[in-house]
């Protein structure tokens, strides 16, 4: 063999070798981004997920708003990429515990029994204005001391929560979209979608409650997302109980 086929076939071994371990290292950076990934929403592969669905307000039949449905598009391609599976479930359906399965439950507490139960149950510190009649606090978000108002078009508020109840290492988180309107729904889906990396860095596998606005929806769809706080302490702190009334007693 003289230097020239030797030099080609030392390049080609090279080159397959440099091949194969950039190959390598690729699978295993995918991989451990996919588990990284799948822990943090709590869905190894091959796994049940609930997609927790609400209501049109007001409906007497199971009508899911289009901006609604858009969200639980969001949360399936989510599901998907972890290798899991999800079941659609009416929220006055779903009769399962809390940590059983992961849980993505969509809409306010006006139009999903269930996600009402999770406001009162693992956030006390939050209470959503449910009034049926107009007003300016229809609507609202009292977090703690502070209120948050609707200005629909302009800006508009949603919650989104990671939730986890106790220490077992088993226990599937519960994420809540508690938006004022449908189309805040959909923009905090497609927040956690595009954020969801950043999120498990910064909080790893613990519960968190983000404020989130959306504005300009009228001009900008769901897009446009800043992020009002991290009201994690606050939201599981419950509200003070309000003051009981004074009677006052007139001798006769």
């Amino acid at each position: 063999m003289n230097d020239d086929v030797r030099n080609i076939v030392l390049g080609v071994i090279a080159a397959g070798l440099s091949a194969a371990i950039g190959w390598l290292a690729r699978t295993y950076l995918w991989n451990r981004r996919l588990r990284r990934k799948q822990a943090f929403f709590g869905l190894p592969e091959n796994s049940e997920s609930l997609l927790v669905v609400n209501r049109e307000a007001g409906g007497p039949e199971l009508t899911v708003m289009r901006h609604d449905v858009f969200a639980l598009l969001e949360l399936a391609a989510l599901i998907k990429d972890c290798k899991a599976h999800a079941q659609v479930v009416a929220h006055d359906a779903a009769q399962q515990g809390f940590g059983e399965r992961t849980e993505f439950c969509v809409g306010g507490p006006a139009s999903n029994r269930r996600m009402a139960a999770h406001l009162h149950s693992l956030l006390p510190g939050i209470r959503v204005n449910v009034d049926a009649e107009p007003g300016p606090d229809r609507g609202a978000f009292q977090i703690g001391s502070e209120r948050y108002r609707l200005e629909p078009g302009k800006g508009e508020y949603v919650l989104l929560a990671r939730l986890t109840a106790g220490q077992r290492r088993e226990a599937r988180p519960v994420f809540l979209f508690c938006g004022q309107r449908a189309i805040t729904n959909q923009a905090a889906t497609r927040y956690l979608a595009r954020n969801h990396e950043r999120l498990s860095r910064k909080h790893g596998n613990n519960s968190f409650v983000l404020l989130l606005k959306v504005v300009n929806s009228q001009a900008y769809g769901p897009d446009v997302v800043e992020l009002v706080g991290d009201v994690t302490r606050t939201a599981q702190t419950p509200l003070p109980a309000p003051a009981a009334p004074r009677n006052s007693h007139r001798a006769s």
